[in-house]
């Protein structure tokens, strides 16, 4: 059963084993300190009661003077304050003595307790008679009352401090019993405090050296491990299944597959040199890309300047439509350039919308109505470059370019709960709802998406937004069926505002 109990604490954690230990070091003091209460409030208890009697004793025999004195006081000065402390050292006196042993006994002591008892109520009646003749004026009848219960009082007192002395001889013997049991009690919880000290201690140092010894043979494992001697390093042995021995089998496994492990590295180091071989490569061929990327810009530069020399040219010849016209296409070219890559406000987004619009509409007769409802506060959002324009490009290509009526698109901001929403509404031909499943799940062809564009489609501008705002879905098509338009509604977290 011992080792039974050995291994079952050998298997619990660190953890479990320390509240083991302190549990039941402090149950064993609370045990001891429980025992010494109770024994030592024993032993005060019958301390107390030793000399209760004394103590009851001197009581009567003070309220015996007090009454004797204030009916002397009543009868040399017949007042009534005389009176009133006559009656009160009356009932005091009465109240004490009804406490004393009245039954007939063999015991000496409380004998004599039962003659003090009867003397005592003869000694009322008498003072009681003294007071009624003072009171009526009857001098013989209350001096003989006074002589009798003076002469009564002090054969009491006598009687009294006779019983109170040799209690109190009694008791002392008792006492010192009582006294010498203390002692004993004293030095028995010295001694059990200082064995129980000495046995937790013996504990925490048993404890101790069962958690140190598998932990100092461990670090004498890995110190051998950490300067390279892995031959002389040998398993480390298992004692039991506590925090402690979970990380020695993590160790010695490790141990054991530190072989494989430097074989792995080796071939890793090869692949990763093979890796920046083809690094370098790619570098090169990066380079040589972005030179053609910066060759590829000089045709739009070069086309954005041409159009604002075709401006000043037109400014200068009063051709005030021309100017417009041409002010707008190379506002549009130079946004394309330089914020195709860069987060911009939701104004300087819509102000590329109104170029855009403003373009068609001189390429196409003012076909296109196009209306703002914008709520200005909101136009310090922050949103990815080129998100408005192909969502508008998209309803002119595909939603009102065609109809035989007239052509409108409304562009609303508005603020929804936690959000900012962006609607771009047409009155086009409208989308069926498998049409607009198949944009929603990126199934449009390259050759649906080419036309007049500036090459970023739908799936582009779902795509930014999507990596934009972490991965939430901020994108929403719908329609009310075919000749009914289409509504694109962009939500944008409110505490997105920057």
């Amino acid at each position: 059963m011992p080792k039974k109990l050995a291994d079952a604490f050998t298997a619990l954690s660190i953890r479990t084993k320390l509240i083991c230990v302190f549990v039941l070091t402090i149950l064993v003091m609370l045990l001891v300190n429980v025992f010494m209460y109770l024994n030592i409030n024993k032993i005060t208890l019958q301390l107390d009661e030793i000399y209760a009697d004394n103590v009851r004793l001197n009581s009567i025999a003070d309220a015996l003077d007090g009454l004797q004195s204030s009916m002397t006081s009543y009868l040399n000065t017949k007042t009534t304050d005389a009176m009133e402390e006559y009656y009160k050292n009356e009932q005091n006196y009465a109240d004490l003595i009804a406490g004393l042993q009245t039954k007939a006994t063999g015991d000496e002591l409380l004998l004599m307790e039962r003659n003090i008892h009867y003397m005592s109520e003869t000694y009322l009646s008498l003072t009681a008679d003294t007071i009624e003749a003072k009171r009526g004026r009857n001098v013989e009848k209350y001096k003989a009352y006074y002589d009798d219960a003076s002469q009564l009082y002090e054969y009491l007192q006598m009687y009294i401090l006779s019983l109170n002395n040799r209690r109190f001889r009694t008791n002392t013997g008792d006492y010192e019993v009582l006294s010498d049991s203390l002692q004993y009690l004293e030095m028995v919880s010295i001694f059990i405090f200082i064995a129980l000290t000495l046995c937790t201690l013996l504990m925490v140092i048993m404890f101790t050296r069962n958690i140190t010894k598998p932990l100092r043979k461990l670090s004498d494992a890995a110190y051998r491990v950490a300067n390279g001697e892995l031959e002389q390093a040998d398993m480390v042995e298992v004692h039991s299944m506590d925090e402690i021995g979970v990380v020695t089998v993590a160790f010695n496994q490790m141990l054991q597959s530190i072989p494989n492990y430097m074989n792995r590295l080796r071939e890793s180091i090869e692949k990763e040199r093979q890796m920046k071989e083809k690094e370098l490569l790619m570098e090169t061929h990066l380079k040589d890309a972005q030179l053609k990327y910066l060759q590829a810009q000089i045709n739009p530069h070069f086309l954005f300047n041409s159009l604002n020399a075709g401006a000043q040219l037109a400014m200068m010849e009063s051709a005030d439509r021309t100017y417009d016209y041409i002010q707008n296409m190379a506002a549009f070219f130079r946004y394309n350039i330089k914020k195709d890559h860069d987060e911009v406000t939701l104004e300087e987004e819509i102000r590329l919308v109104d170029n855009y619009i403003y373009i068609l509409n001189v390429r196409f007769s003012g076909d296109i109505h196009f209306e703002k409802k914008v709520d200005e506060s909101l136009l310090g959002i922050h949103i990815p470059s080129m998100l408005l324009q192909p969502i508008v490009e998209n309803s002119v290509n595909y939603g009102i370019r065609n109809i035989d009526w007239e052509g409108r698109i409304v562009l609303s901001v508005y603020r929804k709960e936690e959000n900012v929403c962006i609607s771009i509404k047409d009155n086009g031909i409208g989308m069926t709802a498998e049409r607009i499943e198949q944009v929603m799940q990126n199934c449009i062809s390259h050759q649906e998406e080419a036309g007049d564009s500036n090459g970023v489609g739908l799936n582009n501008v779902m795509e930014r937004l999507h990596l934009f705002f972490d991965g939430a879905e901020r994108f929403a098509m719908t329609s009310e069926g075919m000749g009914k338009g289409t509504e694109v509604v962009i939500s944008i977290p409110y505490p997105d505002i920057k």
